[in-house]
């Protein structure tokens, strides 16, 4: 992968400016390894945030249904 490449992808994946210094540091270091780790934390960041939006949205669903409930019971009367 070209460098330009590599900064796209990392920036496509959400990466901010210290995540992508860090990874490039350990890049240029040689360490693999942490590189993985780094990415691997991002990835957990970004399921939990997914996570919490996804647990807002059942939240909001909810009272959509409980709203529209309540105004077919009152239509019913």
């Amino acid at each position: 992968m070209t460098a330009q490449g590599l900064l796209e992808n990392l920036e496509d994946a959400g990466c901010g400016p210290e995540v992508t210094e860090r990874f490039l540091m350990l890049e240029s270091a040689g360490q693999h390894q942490e590189q993985l780790k780094l990415l691997s934390d991002h990835r957990r960041h970004l399921l939990d945030c997914l996570h919490r939006e996804e647990r807002r949205i059942d939240c909001l669903d909810y009272l959509l249904y409980k709203l529209k409930d309540e105004q077919s019971e009152e239509a019913e009367k």
